[in-house]
């Protein structure tokens, strides 16, 4: 088999390979950078925690509608927001701290959503749910990650000043502007939205990976924010790529072939990374000499 026949004859003989590379690039764009700045404000489980918290309402959608894109949509949108507020509000009027308020909130979720999907569904719909078809991705799907996408990218251009701010030094922005907490709940509901986007490509508990992976294996090779954000989006996209190939060659499930192949930069990244790699550490550095 040629070289041709292996990486490129995918995308040009078959439209859904074209689709699903399509969505794996528009995803990319809006999970890099969401990405990145959960990673600095050290919110990597929350974005983990609010993947599964999408989960009842897309099942609430799922038992009123099917399988249907927007039903679907909604319902996840209002399940994230409710939980992600939810929590916040728990843990601001109890003494219970917010990651365990989070955690309770997310284990319940993700809990209810199974029950809910395997009461009208069969065991597909559910796997459907869980771990999305990326490679079933049609046109109404592509133009809806492709408007959260836009959607994240104008939101981020417009906030990205207090989130800086806020992942450096929350107590200066505080007291210098009050745009912090608008910059919060701002971004909070862009995680919500690119793991809603996320979810009709790689399912609920796929979604936060393209996210979540390229980020940290960025952090390896990079210090500046701006390098970092372009960084991560570059490998999650290259990521999807070599994922959708894995999938195409080999026969496997597209979703969990793209996270796979992110978990294996990962792994590289913490051997080989320049910035804090395990290989850099063994090597003994020369002394500065006066």
């Amino acid at each position: 088999m040629s070289l041709y026949d292996t990486f490129i004859s995918p995308f040009v003989e078959f439209e859904f390979m074209r689709r699903a590379l399509a969505g794996v690039f528009a995803l990319s764009l809006g999970a890099g950078p969401v990405g990145a700045f959960l990673m600095l404000r050290r919110m990597s489980l929350t974005g983990d925690a609010m993947a599964h918290a999408i989960l009842p309402g897309a099942a609430i959608g799922f038992l009123f509608a099917g399988l249907n894109l927007y039903a679907m949509t909604a319902g996840g949108l209002a399940a994230g927001l409710l939980v992600a507020v939810g929590a916040g509000v728990v843990a601001r009027a109890t003494g219970m701290k917010e990651d365990a308020s989070l955690a309770a909130f997310y284990l319940i979720s993700l809990a209810l959503g199974v029950l809910i999907v395997s009461l009208r569904g069969s065991n597909v719909d559910l796997l459907h749910v869980l771990f999305g078809t990326v490679l079933g991705i049609d046109d109404a799907t592509l133009v809806l990650i492709a408007g959260i996408t836009t959607i994240t990218l104008l939101t981020l251009a417009v906030v990205w000043r207090p989130l800086v701010l806020e992942c450096v030094d929350p107590t200066f922005l505080a007291s210098v502007s009050r745009s912090g907490g608008i910059s919060h709940i701002a971004f909070l509901s862009l995680v919500v939205l690119n793991l809603v986007g996320g979810f009709h490509a790689l399912g609920t508990l796929l979604s936060v990976g393209l996210m979540m992976l390229p980020a940290a294996t960025a952090r390896f090779f990079v210090r500046d924010l701006t390098a970092l954000v372009t960084t991560s989006t570059l490998i999650a996209f290259g990521s999807g790529v070599a994922g959708l190939l894995v999938s195409y060659n080999l026969g496997t499930p597209s979703g969990p072939s793209i996270i796979l192949v992110a978990g294996l930069a990962y792994a590289g990244a913490v051997f080989f990374g320049p910035i804090g790699g395990l290989a850099g550490r063994l090597v003994p550095r020369r002394h500065l000499e006066a």
